[in-house]
């Protein structure tokens, strides 16, 4: 295990009805408030009627930045920052899902930067400060409600960038399951998808002795593989809503990356994807993933077979670790395709004319993975096996 620090002050509320103390929490941040969301699923499921009474009750000034896109791009990010500039804006509220909230971090670094945003992003420049902000989860997926970090879109660069700021932490963030009935089907697979990959990439790694952070991951990956059916089957059933919804916030509050370096190789090529398609991120990861797992299968080798045993139940008797891996690796690629994920790049109509565009933008910044470092040649074999 390696050395480490660990802090996360995000005030978690969770559970039913808790959105009724949002009022009590904002008081001490001041009465000018942004409410940032998405498409308006939040104006027809009732979620903004209720963030509204709680900041009329307040008698809090509120503004409103609409129309966030599922992947947040910087002229959304630039309309935030002019409005709290414009306004004088004491606090932004986050209604909506991890894109809603990864807009908002931005636009909370951005007020406090005299230059261009995307040189915090594009990692030119580390921030110094930022607008306070809390959000109000609609979306099980990203896990954005509990940590520092954001991915945002350049449309007109096709690039798309992960960043973060060690101080750009959510204040409070208000988790009500009910609130997530309305995410259609589609949307629900995908963050299914993106909570057990998140898990994934912190799970591959290479380092030594990390046998509570590996049960944390196991545990994890088996109650979302055990929920999920129950939830496509039912989804407003609360309870499978409620352990997918805190599934989604534990994998990404910096939990299970105590002391590990995880691989994140596998983001950073469906980053590449998605910037170029505006794909759903979580229909990206369903078809990479297993690729990618299928190409480093040799040097990650023991995690595969580890995973396979302990996540997906693969008996080893009689096989050799090659095998046992590999067949973990089907189990996976089974399950995402037993809850309807795509599984192959021509489910999202892209084909390999724009392989080569893809893989230099994965490359960026050099060669990237833990469980082995990618060159150029690897991201285009992962990219033609996905085809």
């Amino acid at each position: 295990m390696n050395t480490f620090e660990h802090y996360n002050p995000t005030q978690l509320i969770f559970g039913r009805g808790t959105l009724s103390q949002l009022g009590s929490h904002l008081k001490s941040f001041g009465k000018r408030v942004l409410v940032v969301y998405g498409g308006g699923s939040i104006k027809r499921n009732g979620v903004y009627d209720g963030v509204m009474e709680q900041l009329n009750g307040i008698g809090a000034v509120v503004f409103e930045l609409g129309g966030v896109e599922p992947n947040p791009r910087l002229t959304t990010v630039h309309s935030g920052i002019a409005l709290c500039k414009a306004n004088d804006i004491d606090f932004i509220l986050a209604v909506g899902g991890g894109s809603v909230i990864d807009c908002v971090k931005a636009i909370a670094v951005g007020v406090k930067y005299d230059g261009e945003v995307w040189d915090i992003i594009s990692k030119k420049i580390y921030p110094e400060s930022a607008l306070s902000y809390g959000t109000v989860l609609t979306l099980a997926a990203t896990g954005s409600e509990m940590n520092a970090a954001s991915v945002i879109t350049n449309w007109e660069t096709k690039e798309k960038n992960g960043w973060w700021a060690h101080f750009n932490y959510p204040q409070f963030s208000i988790l009500d399951p009910e609130f997530t009935f309305s995410v259609p089907k589609d949307q629900t697979i995908n963050g299914i998808v993106d909570i057990m990959s998140h898990i994934f990439e912190q799970y591959f790694h290479h380092t030594a002795n990390s046998p509570i952070q590996d049960s944390l991951c196991e545990a994890m990956l088996r109650t979302v593989i055990t929920t999920a059916p129950k939830l496509l089957d039912n989804l407003d059933d609360y309870e499978a809503r409620e352990t997918i919804l805190y599934a989604g916030t534990m994998a990404l509050n910096g939990t299970l990356a105590m002391g590990t370096d995880g691989d994140w190789a596998t983001h950073n090529i469906e980053h590449a994807v998605s910037a170029v398609y505006d794909i759903a991120h979580g229909a990206g990861l369903a078809i990479l993933f297993p690729n990618w797992m299928e190409h480093v299968i040799d040097e990650g080798l023991g995690r595969f077979q580890q995973m396979a045993v302990q996540v997906f139940g693969v008996d080893p008797v009689h096989k050799t670790a090659r095998e046992t891996a590999q067949e973990g690796i089907q189990a996976l690629r089974a399950f995402w395709d037993s809850i309807g994920a795509p599984n192959r790049l021509e489910d999202c109509l892209i084909g390999d004319d724009q392989l080569d565009v893809m893989a230099d933008k994965a490359m960026a910044k050099g060669p990237f993975g833990e469980i082995k470092k990618l060159q150029k040649e690897d991201v285009l074999a992962i990219y033609r096996n996905s085809l």
